[in-house]
This record gives C-alpha cells, sequence and structure tokens, in this order.
C-alpha cells in the first residue's frame, strides 16, 4: 500500500487535497448516503474525542487515564463535554490516536 491509494482501493491523497465545495457536491450525488441537513445534524449527539479514541482502543475510561496519565475526573469530564481539552491536551490526544503505541512506548519503556 503507498501513500496515495489504500488497499480498499481509496485515493486518500485525492479526498485530503478536496476542497470543502468538491466534497459537498460529491456527497449531493450519492444517493445513498447523502449530507445530513442542518435539521439533522441539530438532532444528532455530539461525542467527544477523546471518547471516540478511548472506544476505539477498546479501553475502559480507568485503562484509558491509566495508561495515558491522564487524570480520570478530567478525562470524564472531557467525555461528558462538561470541559474540553486545551491545545496542549488536543495536540496530545492527536497523537495518541495516531500512534497511540509510541505513546505507550514513551510513558512505560519498562513494559516495552
Amino acid at each position: 500500500m503507498n501513500s496515495k491509494t489504500a488497499t480498499d482501493g481509496t485515493d486518500w491523497e485525492y479526498l485530503r487535497n478536496m476542497t470543502d465545495e468538491e466534497a459537498y457536491q460529491n456527497a449531493l450525488s450519492d444517493p445513498d448516503n447523502p449530507p445530513l441537513t442542518e435539521e439533522q445534524l441539530a438532532t444528532m449527539k455530539r461525542s467527544s474525542r477523546a471518547r471516540v479514541i478511548r472506544r476505539a482502543l477498546g479501553m475502559t475510561r480507568e485503562e484509558f487515564s491509566a495508561k495515558f496519565r491522564i487524570p480520570l475526573p478530567t478525562l470524564q469530564d472531557w467525555e461528558a463535554l462538561r470541559s474540553e481539552p486545551d491545545e496542549a491536551s488536543s495536540a496530545y490526544l492527536k497523537v495518541i490516536a495516531s500512534d497511540h503505541e509510541a505513546v505507550l512506548r514513551a510513558l512505560h519503556p519498562s513494559a516495552a
């Protein structure tokens, strides 16, 4: 697999370089998956980035908190949307999402 095309034939480079208008027009032309209306978007439940990442990794809140050294009450507040991560924490979550194993190796070198 190269950086341009995934094994499923998706041209991620092309998609990353699409303008918002091109993406919207493509979505409009897809009868099976049209863009959501403003009314539909308004009724959808928001989910925090922290929760999405944690669940994608298959971890409990307690495991995620301990492994990535994020205080449990802070993680709970992020997930409940009572507060949002600051810029540094948002960047940290991005790194966890992109290469959680590297983060774990850095935080827990004796476990590697």
